[in-house]
């Protein structure tokens, strides 16, 4: 059946998955937009529940799991948050994100973000992440979710090959040092040492705080200060550009 109604009532929980963040927590599925971004989902083992394609715009192949709903071109222009993108928008479960679901390596390093708002930036985070090899990423205090639209756009999909979690401060530090991580606190301070000095082979944890306000006090006196050494007349960068300039320098480390 081909559906043809923006009133259809499928279409209506589709947009209000994309939409209402209570909804899509409440619901335990989440949207995925764009060929390249569905195969990666079903390439990392996330389950899929149904397809939505419309045949006119879509030349993939058609998903092996989950059922599928034949949309007009009108109809998919609604719900694809890039218009027609590919012409397929899939419905997954969520994972898990507990915490004490991570068993780190001996040489793990996690990058910990702090009450990031953002979704744009999560996302490119979530990409540097991916892409330079780092264990894990954890968010404390989350300010937005990993399934949101956006995140997942703007990590083109890396979402769903990386490790993430979710916790608060509290247990997130209980697990750093239960685990015997050194924690590297990116706390302006005249005492912190340049990024380049610090030991990123051994087990490690970098943590970045808000786009705004840095790290929260919580954090003051928990660990190492470090900082990417900079020679412009700024004193900071946009948090997704700190957090790869760190990355790299992990994969660097390991790799020399």
């Amino acid at each position: 059946m081909l559906i043809e109604s923006f009133q259809n009532e499928k279409i209506k929980n589709i947009t209000r998955l994309l939409t209402d963040n209570r909804f899509r927590k409440k619901s335990n599925v989440f949207v995925v937009e764009g060929l390249q971004e569905n195969e990666r989902a079903q390439q990392y083992d996330f389950e899929p529940v149904e397809f939505y394609i419309c045949e006119s715009i879509f030349s993939g192949n058609l998903p092996k799991q989950g059922k599928i709903h034949n949309v007009n071109q009108k109809v998919y222009e609604k719900i694809a948050y890039r218009g027609t993108s590919e012409g397929i928008i899939g419905v997954y479960k969520t994972k898990e994100a507990d915490l004490s679901l991570f068993k780190p390596k001996p040489n793990s390093t996690v990058i910990i973000v702090e009450g990031v708002e953002k979704p744009g930036n999560l996302g490119a985070i979530l990409r540097s992440c991916e892409a330079f090899g780092i264990d894990a990423l954890i968010v404390t205090d989350a300010k937005t979710d990993f399934y949101n639209p956006n995140v997942i756009r703007s990590s083109v999909g890396c979402l769903f090959g990386m490790e993430v979690f979710q916790a608060e401060n509290p247990e997130t530090l209980d697990f750093l040092q239960k685990n015997r991580f050194e924690i590297y606190t990116t706390i302006m301070d005249v005492d912190a040492e340049d990024l380049y000095k610090r030991d990123l082979t051994q087990k490690s944890a970098v943590l970045f705080g808000t786009e705004h306000s840095g790290l929260s006090e919580f954090w003051i006196g928990e660990g190492k200060n470090t900082l990417i050494p900079m020679s412009g007349s700024i004193d900071s960068l946009n948090l997704s550009n700190a957090v790869a300039i760190t990355c790299y320098e992990s994969l660097r480390q390991k790799k020399s």
